[in-house]
């Protein structure tokens, strides 16, 4: 508890040294088309995330299995996440780090290598075909919790969510080190959540976490998952991690299967999200965010609860996978709708 509080203070101070030094150096987001808020915003949650951890590192460095390579992927995704923020840098470079990143974590043996009884078969292991399947988790963590931050503390609570229950996980399964150190990484992420939100310290005080931020949080959260279901440190099937990120997976990947039956890069920027459609139909952006970080909540939950009390991981995966195809269907139509109100919005003018 005493090492959270340290992280805690670290992630808050750096962040009042850190937003001035944004403002001069331009490392700030300024309202357009798609970004609606007043003045320029500094982009440093990320960037007193990675500083606390750095803390963390010098206190505590066994508390995390290879924290030392941890921190060195972490400095180069924020490094490029910052110039990402300041100058926009293309897809495929940012894409080509990710995935550098990800086989630096298998050559340390942190990698997929089960999927766990999914086919009331026994285990099922991956072999070399693990690797492959780590990258692209890699990937899809990273974009995923990369994609939902398009609103004010959606991004924050969403990892909330995540964090908290691999620290029920981690304790539960006895392993009190990791979950100490999930502890650690969800106290960094509490003094962002106080100044996004205007409310707690005021619109002069507000920063984003921008996507060094974001890639980090879902860089972090894929670490964890991994150790948590894999080799000597598991404490959960792997199944289980589908449900801890339920909301983030399922919101990204079914926006790129409609951007790609389209025609169009999954990667674009649009306002297919679920946070624009519960906006578009009518909430506020406290509704909103109330209503996802509860249903993310509820199914973090569940598998925790599943797990808990040892449901069959087939029948696990069977359930996700149809609340995932009713996620599909329901945000379709919604944005099927959507579209077509633009399109008579446009004509009745």
């Amino acid at each position: 508890m005493q090492e959270s509080t340290l992280i805690f203070i670290s992630a808050f101070a750096s962040l009042f040294l850190a937003r001035k030094a944004a403002v001069r150096i331009g490392l700030v987001d300024k309202p357009n088309v798609r970004k609606n808020h007043k003045g320029n915003i500094p982009l440093v949650g990320g960037v007193s995330i990675y500083l606390a951890l750095c803390v963390l590192y010098v206190i505590q460095a066994d508390l995390l299995p290879h924290f030392f390579l941890y921190l060195e992927c972490s400095t180069a995704l924020l490094v490029v996440g910052i110039l990402d923020d300041r100058f926009d840098m293309p897809v495929l470079p940012r894409i080509g780090l990710q995935a550098c990143v990800a086989i630096a974590m298998m050559s340390a043996g942190v990698f997929i290598s089960s999927l766990g009884n999914i086919l009331f078969s026994g285990e099922v292991f991956l072999g070399t075909l693990g690797y492959i399947i780590t990258l692209f988790a890699v990937l899809g963590s990273i974009n995923a919790f990369n994609m939902v931050d398009g609103m004010d503390g959606l991004l924050s609570g969403l990892s909330f969510v995540t964090l908290s229950a691999l620290v029920i996980a981690f304790y539960l399964g006895g392993n009190t080190e990791l979950a100490r150190w999930t502890l650690c990484f969800l106290a960094a992420t509490l003094p962002y959540a106080c100044f996004n939100s205007a409310k707690w310290l005021g619109r002069k005080f507000k920063v984003f976490m921008g996507d060094a931020g974001s890639t980090l949080v879902g860089f972090s959260i894929i670490w964890l998952l991994i150790l948590a279901t894999q080799g000597e440190s598991s404490v959960m099937q792997p199944v289980t991690a589908l449900w801890l990120i339920a909301i983030p997976l399922m919101d990204m990947a079914a926006v790129m299967i409609r951007r790609v039956a389209r025609g169009r890069s999954p990667f674009k920027a649009g306002r297919e999200h679920l946070h624009h459609i519960l906006l578009h139909l009518g909430l506020t952006q406290r509704q909103t965010l109330g209503v996802i970080v509860a249903i993310a909540s509820l199914l973090a939950m569940i598998g925790i609860i599943c797990e808990h009390h040892h449901i069959s991981e087939s029948i696990m995966l069977g359930l996700f996978l149809l609340l995932f195809a009713g996620y599909v269907a329901a945000t379709a139509s919604s944005v099927t709708v959507m579209s077509w109100l633009r399109r008579v919005r446009v004509v009745d003018r």
